[in-house]
């Protein structure tokens, strides 16, 4: 009789862990992901990972790229789900409206802790001496009077206007030249090739870091964010989504990155490869970081993610 009842209990054991498993997995609304994509190489490239990771597991995954605001407003009309690139604190002023409406969510953890965001130089022009934001006055007929920022409406480029315009550290007199990451880039390109003077907005993860001898300048007394530009990344949800949505959401809390991994994943992107192959790529030479970020996560239809995602070509 022991024996029989033993049976029993373990008989229903594995039907509450087979129930369990088949239960995790998301209602038929969350098939279809749609993901706001700002025009940055680290969002790019995290983004195509999570779609690669989404659509191994069955989801259908679409991406949309859009200035921030337009994604937080996308993610507040129910248009867009998420989104992987909130720099914080660069962007911290676009999205705080919304998150004070309750319009959107922002995940309780970073994906990203050691990201840093704030003016930078070559280093050889640190070595002439200037190192730190009052420094750049007194460089402005080398620098023509420029500083290169990223695309309009970001959060680094309303900051360093808010400098401009108060006068801050001297750069009342400055123009702040605004562009593509890429076109920013290829200006600094440009002036390096030249051994000319150029302050530019640099950013970590990122291989500029790499690819380019390059000096985060100091003393910027909190203008680009606390902590000489110390960043974290974050996640952000409609307020709802891991409700909704909660196999997911834990694949979105599982997703955390290094700034020395992240500037691995995004030299293929500048190297012109497809986000979507190197992602696929990474993931299958990289087993542990697949491991972890599946672990607890299943797919669309309730099986275990681990042994049923899906890599190759759709």
């Amino acid at each position: 009789m022991n024996r029989l009842i033993s049976r029993c209990v373990l008989a229903l054991s594995a039907s509450a862990i087979l129930s369990n498993t088949v239960m995790a997995a998301d209602a038929a609304s969350c098939q279809n992901v749609r993901m706001g994509v700002v025009n940055w190489t680290d969002v790019i490239a995290t983004s195509a990972m999570t779609q690669v990771l989404l659509d191994g597991l069955g989801y259908k995954t679409k991406q949309t790229s859009a200035s921030q605001q337009i994604i937080f407003a996308g993610i507040r009309d129910q248009r867009l789900d998420l989104f992987l690139g909130y720099w914080n604190p660069l962007m911290t002023q676009t999205i705080t409206p919304f998150v004070d409406a309750k319009q959107v969510k922002v995940l309780d953890k970073p994906s990203l802790e050691d990201a840093r965001a704030t003016l930078a130089v070559p280093t050889y022009l640190a070595d002439k001496g200037l190192k730190t934001f009052a420094d750049i006055a007194k460089f402005e007929k080398e620098l023509g009077g420029k500083i290169y920022g990223i695309e309009p409406g970001s959060g680094a480029n309303t900051q360093i206007k808010a400098m401009i315009a108060k006068n801050q550290f001297g750069l009342g007199k400055f123009q702040l030249v605004e562009s593509s990451e890429a076109g920013m880039l290829a200006a600094v390109d440009r002036a390096v090739r030249r051994k000319e003077a150029v302050v530019f907005f640099g950013w970590a993860p990122h291989p500029m870091n790499v690819n380019v001898a390059m000096t985060y300048l100091t003393g910027s007394d909190g203008a680009l964010g606390p902590n000489e530009g110390m960043a974290t990344v974050w996640t952000v949800t409609a307020p709802t989504y891991a409700e909704q949505c909660p196999n997911v959401h834990k694949l979105l809390t599982n997703l955390t990155f290094t700034a020395a991994d992240e500037s691995r994943m995004m030299q293929p992107l500048l190297d012109h490869k497809d986000a979507i192959e190197s992602a696929r790529q990474w993931l299958k030479d990289h087993p542990q970081d697949q491991a972890r970020w599946l672990e607890g996560v299943t797919t669309f239809d309730g099986k275990p993610a681990a042994t049923n995602l899906q890599l190759t070509s759709q």
